[in-house]
């Protein structure tokens, strides 16, 4: 479900559950436990990325439907742990968009410290809404600090996905690059902050998302997300969702 592939000094995270790299309680699992390794093994920069094509369609709702009250708790816990060892991670990590990355895609990928992606046919997105789902303060808090408070806010309400170009243009992505000089991209980018003085960087690294950090530190929002889930608006999106998902994503 997670492959770590070195490249020198830095580690990539490949999330490997196949054919969409759905999250579900195993694979966050496998990611925290893959950044807590490569991190004692002394890595200096870290990469997320996903397999051609998909980099992650978000949760696995057609799996998750199905549990109780304290699996989807868990669940939550599970996404928000890794979202914020993404944030607070003690050295940069850079998200390879090589697909679709929608939803809980989207909220791995933000949370990385930059974004490069394929420039090509996928879309991304906090689409939430669409689903019946609120975004949560922090993730709202992050998307804003990402693109600015009004057009985060306008895209947020709407659940509105779009694509890489015009991800692009309002900074959710930072780079575009060819599907080719993608992962090459990513190492040089990564390679260019270590070569700076490490502390120096990292410390003000951590200092520029320190309100960031202090948000998901504080967070509430897994009890309040647990709570819509079971809600009739949120369940009846939500079936409606799993029966779609075998649709290509528009």
């Amino acid at each position: 479900m997670l492959d770590i592939v070195a490249h020198g000094e830095i580690a990539e995270l490949r999330l490997n559950r196949p054919p969409a790299n759905a999250l579900n309680h195993e694979i966050l699992r496998k990611l925290l436990a893959g950044i807590e390794q490569v991190l004692g093994d002394g890595a200096r920069g870290l990469i997320l990325s996903g397999q051609d094509g998909m980099f992650s369609a978000g949760i696995d709702v057609p799996q998750l439907l199905g549990m109780d009250r304290p699996a989807i708790f868990e669940f939550w816990s599970l996404l928000f742990d890794s979202s914020k060892a993404l944030l607070t991670c003690p050295v940069p990590v850079v998200a390879a968009l090589a697909g679709h990355s929608p939803a809980g895609g989207t909220v791995l990928a933000a949370h990385c410290d930059y974004r490069i992606a394929v420039n090509g046919p996928y879309k991304i997105g906090f689409n939430e809404v669409q689903v019946g789902l609120p975004l949560s303060a922090n993730i709202l808090m992050l998307f804003e600090d990402l693109v600015g408070s009004r057009v985060a806010r306008q895209l947020a309400m709407q659940g509105k996905m779009m694509t890489m170009d015009e991800a692009f243009a309002i900074g959710l992505v930072d780079e575009l690059q060819d599907a080719e000089h993608l992962m090459g991209r990513v190492v040089q980018y990564l390679e260019m902050l270590l070569a700076l003085p490490p502390v120096a960087m990292n410390r003000t690294r951590l200092a520029g998302k320190a309100n960031l950090i202090r948000s998901i530190e504080s967070s509430t929002d897994v009890e309040n997300i647990t709570e819509s889930w079971f809600s009739e608006e949120t369940n009846q999106a939500l079936h409606a969702l799993a029966e779609s998902l075998n649709k290509p994503i528009d």
